[in-house]
Formats: structure tokens, C-alpha cells, sequence
């Protein structure tokens, strides 16, 4: 099934009747229920009302985890059910997720014996899903692995497995097998208001952000999955419903490899705010977060704080040798957590993480909470309500076993194009076509013409911070090179799509005054 908005706004143009399952929200947890309601054969509707992932889910700290921060706070069943996701997510995408290993350093001489049991408890519960097992390593061992770790004071560390992914890359992913099943997704559709007969929701007023236009649409039920933005839909359904979200922001920096050139993460449990910090490889670079800011508004464009910068920063010079500043910093971004209120808790390091799904009196459904490594299960849980609340007939859930988009076993992951999986040899014959498609988009990325004119044929990328930020993730690797590509993508992009030079004008300007937030002033 080849992605075209046109063509699905045709579709849902011509329904006549109603869609079993409307989805409002395109991230991790929405697609992840379209895909569960699409294969169990639900007529399916998914409306974004930016890009697929454009919020938090394509911001995640690109791990597929079982939280061993939670094991610290004790939530065994949430690590349990975690790792079992992470599990399953590596046989349903392996072109996407890949294991990693990470180090805990150690400088005190209990940390050795401590993480060393915490980490053979992580093991064991991950069972036969585990990725590997964990071990202490000794000082020499550790530096082997981390040549520019701190070494004064350094003790040894622990080794552990996880999972590492591309976030936004998998949303499209999603979004792709989706469709093979059935399932009509539009970007740039933005819900306005629910509709409702006799009290009871039964379809949603919506605009369409490209030209204006405006649809209403009927469904049996209709799902709030609208992460961070939750309240807002709670709000159309009953104005005076008490907010739910506390959101939290989380800031990552992107760095040069050689800040730390070997294969291993680095993982410190315990920084001065009490929060996990991350280094960890990425797609060439090393992205070092995160930090843990309430916020009292979301927004779609959240904004690295210049504390949590320092924060960051801060952390990096005390374990990392090279002691980056600012100036070594290629892109800084800022992810929002849709934290679901526990009581009157301040503390967002402390309020849950585990999902939340809630039906209100008028039969909405909505889902909330929970982070990337989970989407599968949120889904699942999600429809299983949704087809009750519906009254439609139960299906058995399918997602267990299945195969996402781009499912390709023997994937090189240095290979640049890796990520597109099975889809790879489409990208090649592009290339085979039109040889100068496969020139670089610039010499510091790893990027292809080729890419752009795919992305905007076949993933449904209609903006040149689409390509730049999702379906490539030149914005988050190195903002200034981004920036730099754009106009070549504009015109590639304008080209698929017949658009004039004005368009792309409008489009890199766009993109540029975007960018400024994503490059730190030295």
C-alpha cells in the first residue's frame, strides 16, 4: 500500500456510514492501536493534526527499555511487562531495533556488587526475551570499552543489554503496515470538536491544516490518544473536565562520536536531580540526555531550557574526558512526557509511567501515559476497550506476531539506508532510474536525494521538516547541515509534488526559523 494523503482523504471522503475506530493522534501509542485495530479487520481512521510523530514520539530517548530505573522504584510489573515488549518489538522490526550495550561506571566501592545485582535481577526477568547477560567488568575491561571515560576515581562498571531504535522511523513504519491492513491515516487533519447523539460521542469535526477544509466524520467510537495533548480532547467532550496530564519535559544534546568512540552506552543511575543519564550511540553521533523540567503548557515545538543545557552539559564534561561545551554540540532537543497525575504529586520524576486508559460517560476512549517500548500492549489494551465500548464484534489481537513494515531480518545497521528495511531495494531502484538521486544531501550526513523524492511518494511526508526531521533525522544529527540541505529538499520535494518556486521559498523559510531552536548559540 503506497502512502498518499489524497488518496486517503478520497477514502474517507467516500465512506458512507460509520468508521468502527476513529483515532485522534499519531504518535507511538495511536499507531500502535491502529495497527492492532486495522489487523483484527476494524474499519480504522488514524487523524494527526501535524506529521505522524511529530510530538514526543519522535524526541524518546531512542531506547527500547524495560526501565531499569524502575526496577529502582520497585515497579517490577512494569519492567516485567517491558522487557517483554522490548523483546518482541526486536523480532517484529530487527531493521529498526538493535541490541546495545551499556556500561554503569563505577567510582564507589559498593556500586560494583549493587548494580551488579540489580542487573542479574533485570536478567532474569527478562527471561528468555533477554538480550544477553549482564556482568562486572573490571577497570581495565571498562576502559577498553569506554577509552574516553573519566578514569579518576573509577572503579570498574556493569555491563547490561538493551534495546536501541529510531523513533520517528518506526512511527512511519507503523503508519505503512497500518495501511497494508486496511487502515486510513491522514497528517495535517486536526480534530476540532466530537460529535454526539444522545450524550454518547459518535464522530469528530475536523480541519484539514493544508488547505482549510473542513469534515465531519461518524464512528462507533471514538479514541483520545493524543499524548501530551490529552486535556485538550477531554476538554471538547466535557468542558469542565479536570486536567489529567502533567506534563515533563526532557532535553537530549547531540554530539560527535568521538566523545565516546566505542560501541558501548554509558549509563550513569544516579545524577544530582536523581534522574537516569544516557549516552548512547545513534545513527553516528551520541545523544546525551535527559533531564526532568515540569511544564505548565505543552506545545507542539517544545524548547530546550537553557538550565537544562547546563544540566546536561554538566554531566557529560564529569564523565566524559573530552569535557564537551556548547560549541561541540551539533542539535539540542526537547521531548514532552505525557506524565498522568498520581494525587497532588509535584515530583514528575516520581508520578507514574505505567499507561493509562480511561472511558468516559460518552463512550471516549482514552489512552494515555506509557512510553515507546510499550506501544504494542497500549495498543492492545486500547482496542480490546474500545470494541466493548463499541459493541463490536471481539476479535483476538494479532500484533504479537506481526511483522512491521520494512520487516527484514540480516539488515547491515552501518549500512546508512538500513532503516528502510525491505523498502531498501525500492530506494536503490529509484537510484538505478535517476543516477543523481544517489548523491549525498550533505557531506556531514549520511543522507540520499533518493530519500526525499521516497518520503514524499511513499511516506507521506508533505513538508521539508518532515523529510529534514522525520523521515530522515538530519534536524536532530546536525541542525546546522539541516539547515543547510533544505533548499536542495524543497526543490526535490516540489518537484514530486508540483509545487512552485514560492512554495519552496515559504517551505525553507519555515523550516529555517524552526531549526534556530535546535542550534545552541555559543
Amino acid at each position: 500500500m503506497i502512502l498518499n494523503r489524497a488518496e486517503m482523504l478520497k477514502l474517507v471522503k467516500a465512506k458512507t456510514g460509520y468508521f468502527d475506530i476513529i483515532i485522534i493522534g499519531g504518535g507511538a501509542t495511536g499507531l500502535g492501536a491502529a495497527v492492532d485495530a486495522a489487523t483484527r479487520g476494524y474499519s480504522t481512521l488514524l487523524l494527526e493534526q501535524h506529521d505522524f510523530s511529530k510530538g514526543t514520539s519522535s524526541r524518546s530517548t531512542k531506547l527500547v527499555h524495560g526501565g531499569v530505573r524502575y526496577l529502582q522504584q520497585g515497579n517490577v510489573s512494569l519492567v516485567l511487562e517491558a522487557l517483554r515488549e522490548r523483546g518482541l518489538l526486536i523480532q517484529n522490526a530487527p531493521h529498526l531495533v538493535r541490541n546495545q550495550s551499556f556500561i554503569v561506571p563505577n567510582y564507589d566501592w559498593w556500586e560494583g556488587p549493587f548494580y551488579g545485582v540489580g542487573m542479574k535481577v533485570y536478567d532474569m526477568l527478562a527471561g528468555k526475551l533477554g538480550l544477553g547477560p549482564s556482568k562486572n567488568l573490571s577497570l581495565k575491561k571498562t576502559i577498553e570499552r569506554l577509552p574516553t571515560l573519566e578514569q579518576k576515581g573509577l572503579r570498574g562498571g556493569v555491563i547490561y543489554f538493551d534495546g536501541q531504535f529510531d523513533d520517528s522511523r518506526l512511527a512511519i513504519n507503523l503508519v505503512q503496515t497500518a495501511a497494508d491492513h486496511g487502515a486510513t491515516l491522514i497528517n495535517y487533519m486536526k480534530v476540532t470538536g466530537l460529535k454526539k447523539s444522545n450524550g454518547m460521542v459518535d464522530g469528530v469535526t475536523v480541519q484539514n491544516q493544508l488547505n482549510g477544509e473542513k469534515l465531519e466524520i461518524n464512528a462507533r467510537v471514538v479514541i483520545n490518544a493524543t499524548g501530551v495533548f490529552t486535556d485538550n480532547i477531554l476538554k471538547m467532550d466535557k468542558p469542565d473536565a479536570k486536567p489529567i496530564i502533567s506534563p515533563s519535559q526532557g532535553i537530549h544534546i547531540v554530539i560527535d562520536k568521538e566523545f565516546s568512540p566505542g560501541e558501548s552506552a554509558i549509563m550513569v543511575p544516579h545524577t544530582d536531580d536523581g534522574r537516569v543519564l544516557f549516552a548512547v550511540p545513534w545513527n553516528g553521533k551520541i545523544v546525551v540526555g535527559t533531564t526532568d523540567t515540569p511544564i505548565d503548557k505543552p506545545s507542539l515545538e517544545p524548547k530546550a531550557l537553557e538550565h537544562e543545557i547546563e544540566f546536561i552539559l554538566k554531566h557529560a564534561s564529569q564523565y566524559l574526558t573530552g569535557n564537551p561545551t556548547r560549541k561541540d554540540v551539533r542539535s539540542v532537543f526537547a521531548g514532552l512526557r505525557p506524565l498522568v497525575k498520581a494525587g497532588s504529586g509535584k515530583n514528575t520524576a516520581s508520578i507514574s509511567r505505567d499507561h493509562s486508559l480511561m472511558i468516559s460517560e460518552s463512550g471516549l476512549v482514552t489512552i494515555t501515559g506509557g512510553k515507546w517500548t510499550t506501544y504494542r500492549k497500549m495498543g492492545q489494551d486500547t482496542i480490546d476497550q474500545a470494541a466493548t465500548v463499541a459493541g463490536l464484534n471481539m476479535k483476538e489481537c494479532v500484533t504479537e506476531n506481526l511483522r512491521i513494515h520494512g520487516w527484514l531480518k540480516n539488515v547491515d545497521m552501518n549500512d546508512p539506508l538500513h532503516y528502510y528495511g525491505s523498502d531498501r531495494v525500492e530506494i536503490d531502484k529509484l537510484i538505478k532510474e535517476k543516477p543523481e538521486l544517489g548523491e549525498p544531501l550533505h557531506e556531514r550526513l549520511p543522507y540520499l536525494k533518493a530519500e526525499v523524492v521516497w518520503g514524499t511518494r511513499n511516506e507521506m511526508a508533505m513538508t521539508v521538516e518532515d523529510i529534514l526531521s522525520r523521515r530522515t533525522r538530519a534536524l536532530l544529527l546536525d541542525a546546522k547541515a539541516s539547515v543547510e540541505m533544505a533548499p536542495e529538499v524543497a526543490r526535490l520535494m516540489a518537484e514530486e509534488m508540483s509545487e512552485d518556486k514560492a512554495w519552496q521559498e515559504n517551505q525553507v523559510a519555515d523550516y529555517e526559523k524552526l531549526a534556530q531552536s535546535y542550534i545552541l548559540a555559543d
